[in-house]
């Protein structure tokens, strides 16, 4: 009764923080509240015994899949990956190509954004996307005298579609996927095609959106804006990202875990460019370091115990005993997770959400475990776009957004979300259930 209770206050508490306070001032220094909460209320059953530690210690330094560290050393170690790519401005580089593309018509210039922020979230992850192209969209449309509003939202919404398609797009994709054992193409098979038929309705939907805005002529030639990139970080980042992708996609059949890869293609990219900062007295590799999401740490670890204290007090059963008694009454099991885990996601934010959804799966009968697994996977993305506590990066996108002067509410946000996000979560799990 005492962990739920602390469980439900730290949930609640964590969802006000994130509308109201999302951070809060030491002198001079920002800190986000949205690690910090969870690690209170994880603290809190820790000491009140309310969690079993022996179990929580097991499971941290266990073999398996399900294992958080592991997890939290992919998705940071291919975030080191991409983010030295970004400080190393080839992501830039690829938003001015797009740009010049254009030929000074907005339309085209959406078209070419949309087409670089898809393929470039397919191969790195829907968090380094959003965080390098916002600045980089705002500086554009005040440079360009063009409405900022059509770009930003595109972007989010395709970084959190197309993030579907490849295991490493997403931290909840590889939270869930490496916790059922599903490796990189297996992964691929099922979600290519729900993936392009959520990502082509979104900028159809987008392109209707925005259709008067977008006939309106760029005042300024995009030739004038410059980019200077470090040609040897670049080279020597894309060239680990690639490695690093075609192994992971052929993990399974070379029997080394996803984790390790990743790990050893960061620690190969640390190595490299600490010989080549100190030679050429760089600070690209002390840049990226800082850039890493390290409060994802602390955040994952303790929304894991919680969800774990909720397990042993039987709430997590329950819940799934409730949904597999919607499915034997012949209700989809992929309407049932997807709605469902679409609309937990925006209460407990998409990270914690996957964290119970798959105990919830474990919980549950064995059957229609794929539709379960993929349907949440997909909502653990599109419910990014829905409203602000979808996902971590709408706060921090958001966040960006009032330091750069572009007003942008949670009333804002939500005016698309509701309008959009729902038509994406339907089309998606209608495709999957067909796919499956």
């Amino acid at each position: 009764m005492i962990s739920t209770v602390i469980s439900i206050i730290t949930i609640i508490a964590l969802i006000v923080a994130i509308i109201f306070k999302p951070k809060i001032k030491i002198r001079k220094n920002e800190i986000q509240t949205f690690w910090i909460i969870p690690l209170i209320g994880a603290l809190l059953l820790i000491l009140t015994g309310e969690v079993n530690l022996e179990t929580i210690k097991g499971i941290f330094v266990s073999n398996s899949s399900i294992n958080p560290i592991k997890i939290l050393i992919l998705f940071i170690a291919i975030s080191l990956l991409s983010i030295a790519l970004d400080e190393a401005g080839f992501f830039r580089k690829c938003a001015i190509f797009a740009a010049k593309l254009a030929g000074g018509k907005q339309i085209n210039l959406f078209l070419s954004f949309s087409l670089v922020i898809s393929i470039l979230t397919i191969f790195t992850s829907n968090d380094i996307v959003i965080l390098t192209f916002t600045p980089f969209i705002c500086y554009f449309a005040k440079n360009t005298k063009i409405s900022p509003i059509p770009y930003l939202i595109a972007e989010f919404i395709f970084a959190n579609t197309w993030s579907m398609m490849l295991i490493i797009g997403n931290p909840t994709n590889i939270y869930i996927a490496s916790s059922f054992g599903i490796d990189f193409f297996g992964y691929f098979k099922i979600m290519i095609i729900p993936t392009f038929v959520s990502g082509i309705s979104a900028l159809v939907i987008l392109l209707l959106l925005f259709k008067k805005q977008l006939t309106k002529q760029m005042e300024v030639d995009c030739d004038e804006i410059e980019c200077n990139s470090n040609k040897f970080v670049t080279v020597v980042g894309l060239i680990h990202l690639s490695l690093c992708t075609i192994l992971l996609a052929i993990s399974s059949y070379i029997e080394l875990q996803m984790w390790l890869i990743c790990l050893v293609f960061a620690c190969s990219l640390i190595l490299i460019l600490s010989i080549y900062c100190i030679i050429k007295k760089e600070v690209v590799l002390i840049n990226s370091l800082k850039r890493l999401p390290y409060n994802l740490i602390p955040f994952i670890l303790s929304m894991f115990i919680i969800v774990t204290s909720l397990d042993q007090v039987g709430v997590i059963g329950k819940i799934a005993l409730w949904f597999d008694k919607l499915i034997n009454g012949n209700v989809s099991a992929v309407f049932t997770y997807g709605l469902s885990s679409f609309m937990s996601c925006n209460i407990l934010n998409n990270i914690p959400m996957s964290v119970m959804y798959e105990k919830i799966i474990t919980s549950s009968n064995i059957i229609f475990m794929q539709e379960k697994m993929y349907s949440t996977i997909i909502a653990s993305n599109i419910g990014a776009y829905f409203t602000p506590i979808g996902a971590l990066a709408g706060i921090m996108w958001m966040g960006i957004l009032n330091k750069t002067g572009i007003e942008f509410g949670f009333k804002d946000f939500l005016k698309y979300g509701i309008f959009i996000a729902p038509i994406i979560i339907i089309i998606a799990l209608v495709t999957l259930l067909l796919v499956l």
